[in-house]
């Protein structure tokens, strides 16, 4: 994973079990630890990351009969970053995502109501 020093100017946006996600405000980017790689995205990048493992259909790869191996490659245009996971680590994924999302919108409707009483 990462080290204290290298996180002490990182603020945590949200964490699981599996991984966290963290922003800088210094660099205005996040950083997503998840399966062993720690991988910094602007917010167009990460937008892109989480539609692309929402793409995933784990309902349908878990039902198949196929014998192929229940794997997954993320991979993003414009972005440096490649995942290899398997359905397990795709599930975490998500809800490593969705909670960063979640805690996204919720910051956004906090400062909208903060500035709403301040005005």
């Amino acid at each position: 994973m990462i080290d204290t020093v290298q996180t002490a100017s990182l603020t945590e946006v949200f964490s699981t079990k599996a991984g966290t996600i963290f922003q800088s405000d210094a660099e205005r980017c996040w950083y997503v630890d998840f399966a062993g790689k720690f991988a910094r995205f602007d917010y167009r990048c990460l937008l892109k990351l989480r539609k692309a493992v929402y793409h995933v259909n784990i309902e349908q790869k878990l039902l198949s009969s196929d014998k192929s191996p229940d794997v997954e490659i993320i991979f993003i245009c414009a972005c440096d970053h490649c995942y290899i996971l398997t359905l397990i680590q795709i599930i975490a994924f998500k809800e490593l995502l969705e909670g960063t999302f979640v805690m996204f919108e919720l910051n956004h409707i906090l400062h909208d109501r903060l500035g709403y009483f301040a005005a």
